[in-house]
């Protein structure tokens, strides 16, 4: 008998249990006000608001959105068919109830069964509520005249910081390890420390302003958890990562490469976090349309996708990334260009290393591409005719076999004091080395025939040369 108690107490405290770790998720929302058939419950990623659920009207007019699972812990947001909609934290504590009304969303809601939620509900009143005392006290210090009236305005609008300032700190304070105290971490800016310029600096504003980039680029993502993937599920990620990269990096592939990897490893191994930050970062490098970020494509690609790191992706991806890191690795700015060795229309023989000049300048074309027609008199007028007298050669190399029109052209534009060449015979592998696929493509190479820029514009190019020959 004593045998059976104990297994029936048993069984009881494992359905508890059971029930504890398998509740899901149970939101029930009442909008006074509101009769759409609907509700879509959508979450923050990557930019985007993606739909995580859709529920239907239930008989009092309520909605319940409910799973076996609980949902990511995230910002979510609650969209009506009126295309407005509410943010709503989901953290821990998934089974709560939301009540509020149409005619104003956020002032007019409340919510019990999570606390959490509720707490980031009264920060978000409480910012609202600051930004309306802080609205007229601004425009009276835009109208006053007097320095001691804006003084005492100022000294209002510094006394609303702090309140909120003891706002947020009391709130994270509160939920140690939450979603709620990850987020509003997050949203706060860091702060660059008073600083003082080294002593004898010839230029001290130059050198504070640099102490304080410096500073600030350390400590950009302090605030911050890298390897916790709910910060996937904000708003602003995202475009905190594209801000340090896009803005406060500078626009240096080998620059961008480091800062890559660096982020990259913040994540800890963390997967989900990890493969996010590799994946967005590598897109975006592919996708960028400054000079010499493919570099920072080929580097990603081969630690982390070419290695077998990224598992996500499929073979034919990896065949595909092969291949086009093959193709631009050997152009990469500041490598050696390829060399080669072609004839001219005149039959004459040329090999680039051999071409002496202080710059070359190497156009990839065709004299029945459109947009060559344009691109290459340009190129003679504006860069040649006005360039011809510095240390320059210009190495035109026709990517077709047929010579007729391609010799045409060059007498009809009077290009004869460029250097000619083709490859008949596909011997150099030109197409491959410098990744030609449609024409033209300009490369600039310095007098060791080192890649100072690609796929450069004819219209583009004065101005380079300008500043490569200033700093010479």
């Amino acid at each position: 008998m004593k045998q059976f108690i104990k297994l029936i107490i048993i069984a009881v405290f494992l359905s508890q249990f059971v029930n504890i770790y398998s509740q899901g998720h149970t939101i029930n929302i009442n909008i006074d006000g509101v009769k759409d058939s609907t509700l879509i419950l959508g979450y923050y990623f990557n930019k985007k608001m993606l739909v995580q659920d859709t529920t239907f009207v239930n008989t009092d007019g309520s909605y319940t959105f409910k799973g076996d699972d609980k949902l990511n812990e995230g910002l979510y947001i609650v969209y009506l068919q009126n295309q407005t909609y509410f943010d709503l934290l989901v953290g821990s504590d998934q089974q709560f109830n939301v009540r509020t009304s149409n005619a104003n969303l956020l002032e007019n809601m409340t919510i019990q069964g999570s606390e959490e939620s509720n707490d980031f509900l009264n920060y978000q009143k409480y910012l609202v509520s600051k930004q309306k005392e802080a609205g007229p006290i601004q425009e009276q210090i835009q109208k006053a005249s007097d320095e001691n009236t804006k003084k005492q305005l100022q000294k209002k609008i510094q006394g609303l910081s702090s309140d909120v300032k003891l706002k947020y700190e009391t709130t994270v304070n509160k939920h140690p390890g939450s979603f709620l105290s990850l987020f509003l971490k997050a949203t706060q800016e860091v702060e660059v420390p008073k600083m003082n310029p080294p002593s004898g600096s010839s230029n001290p504003d130059s050198a504070l302003q640099r102490m304080r980039y410096d500073y600030y680029k350390a400590h950009y993502f302090d605030n911050f958890k890298m390897d916790d993937p709910r910060l996937l599920r904000t708003p602003f990620f995202t475009n905190k990562l594209d801000t340090y990269f896009d803005n406060v990096l500078l626009q240096v592939p080998d620059t961008i490469i480091k800062e890559s990897h660096r982020v990259i490893a913040m994540a800890n191994a963390n997967y989900e976090m990890e493969k996010y930050l590799i994946q967005h970062l590598f897109n975006k490098a592919n996708e960028s349309k400054i000079m010499g970020m493919d570099a920072v494509m080929v580097s990603l690609g081969e630690v982390y996708y070419l290695s077998g790191r990224a598992d996500w992706v499929d073979e034919e991806f990896i065949k595909n990334l092969q291949e086009r890191v093959e193709k631009i690795s050997p152009n990469i700015l500041g490598k050696t260009a390829p060399d080669f060795k072609m004839q001219s229309y005149t039959d004459e023989f040329f090999k680039l290393s051999e071409i002496r000049a202080d710059i070359t300048i190497l156009v990839f074309w065709e004299p029945e591409c459109g947009h060559c027609e344009k691109e290459i008199p340009k190129l003679n007028n504006e860069v040649w005719k006005k360039y011809s007298d510095q240390s320059i050669k210009m190495v035109a190399v026709y990517t077709q076999w047929e010579k007729d029109s391609w010799v045409e052209f060059i007498h009809n534009n009077e290009l004869h004091d460029w250097i000619h060449l083709y490859d008949p015979y596909n011997r150099s592998n030109f197409r491959n080395n410098y990744d030609i696929y449609s024409t033209p493509v300009i490369y600039i190479l310095d007098k060791d025939k080192k890649i100072l820029a690609k796929r450069i514009g004819a219209d583009q190019i004065p101005g380079f040369l300008d500043h490569h020959f200033k700093l010479k």
